[in-house]
């Protein structure tokens, strides 16, 4: 599922591409994602996109007020407001000329005042779209917590100290941070060297700084990568994000460790899969790692193991001074 930095990737090829653009009609296609089908046909048209925005996993597209000259107010809502639109695990979102054929599982296409066309596709329907007026909108957004990245350090600490939940299942939390997901959780605790299963309560405050600053710093990568491209993940463009070369923990289950050689292991914490190092993510009383899934792929690891660590022994005895 697009995290934080997926949307941001989105968020900003649609603010290059369709902000200042009116929309002149809409034509849906299957619409059980949909909070009201009538709703985006009764009230989009006419309607200029001010902004693009992205809200932890959500991206927001602001909407004008209706212009009186284009398309007159319905039910009396002339206000403004926006399109809320989440990608769930395969959706996409992106202007293509509207002479352009859609490609299957094209299920909302919102033709703009430049003959394009915005459109929205979603093989698994796991995504959703709801036109939001202004109260609507703010009743929908105040269940979530701070943006990650910017949540002071001040806060985050006190904040993941005082909870007695695991930190995964913290980070994984929307009202505690709105964007993360199990990929970023994954790599930021790697960075940090805390296992994901250990409880926030239990964190030292200068842990919980350093998580706050790997997190951030991954994150901004990532946006920098376009994000991570795992399986369905196209930008704007229908292009691949490249963060995914980058990962250090997240899916390598059985694969070495980069950092010390040791052997990626995966657990089940707060209900997710969760990838750590049993080395530099020693894991709290009570958390055992699942069984590697091959004989074959385990020996594959083993037999880099020996050669990863000398490579890092190499890399530390260069470091070291002379004499």
């Amino acid at each position: 599922m697009p995290e934080l930095p997926e949307v941001e990737t989105v968020a900003r090829g649609l603010r290059r591409t369709i902000v200042g653009r009116r929309i002149v009609s809409v034509r849906l296609g299957k619409t059980d994602f949909i909070d009201d089908p009538t709703a985006l046909e009764e009230h989009l048209p006419g309607r200029q996109i001010e902004a693009v925005e992205r809200y932890g996993k959500f991206m927001l597209l602001r909407l004008s007020q209706v212009d009186a000259a284009v398309s007159a107010a319905k039910n009396g809502d002339a206000g403004p407001a926006a399109l809320l639109v989440h990608l769930g695990m395969t959706g996409q979102i992106g202007p293509n000329p509207a002479a352009q054929p859609c490609e299957k599982h094209t299920h909302a296409c919102f033709l703009l005042d430049d003959t394009r066309e915005l459109r929205y596709t979603d093989p698994r329907r796991f995504g959703r779209l709801a036109y939001l007026a202004s109260e609507a909108l703010a009743e929908e957004l105040q269940a979530f917590g701070a943006d990650p990245l910017e949540i002071s350090v001040e806060e985050f600490v006190q904040q993941a100290r005082t909870r007695r939940a695991r930190i995964k299942a913290l980070l994984l939390d929307q009202s505690f941070l709105r964007g993360v997901g199990n990929i970023y959780a994954d790599e930021s605790l790697w960075r940090a060297k805390i296992h994901p299963a250990r409880l926030g309560a239990a964190l030292k405050k200068e842990q919980a700084a350093r998580l706050h600053r790997v997190l951030q710093e991954i994150l901004k990568k990532a946006i920098l990568m376009r994000g991570s491209s795992i399986s369905d993940f196209l930008d704007t463009e229908g292009q691949p994000g490249e963060y995914q070369r980058h990962h250090r923990a997240y899916g390598r289950e059985g694969e070495v460790c980069y950092r010390c050689g040791a052997v990626i292991r995966r657990a089940i914490v707060a209900g997710r899969s969760s990838y750590f190092c049993p080395k530099c993510q020693p894991s709290p009383k009570g958390c055992a790692a699942l069984a590697l899934p091959s004989r074959a792929r385990t020996e594959r690891s083993v037999s880099k193991v020996g050669k990863v660590r000398r490579q890092i022994r190499r890399s530390n005895a260069s470091r070291s001074p002379k004499g």
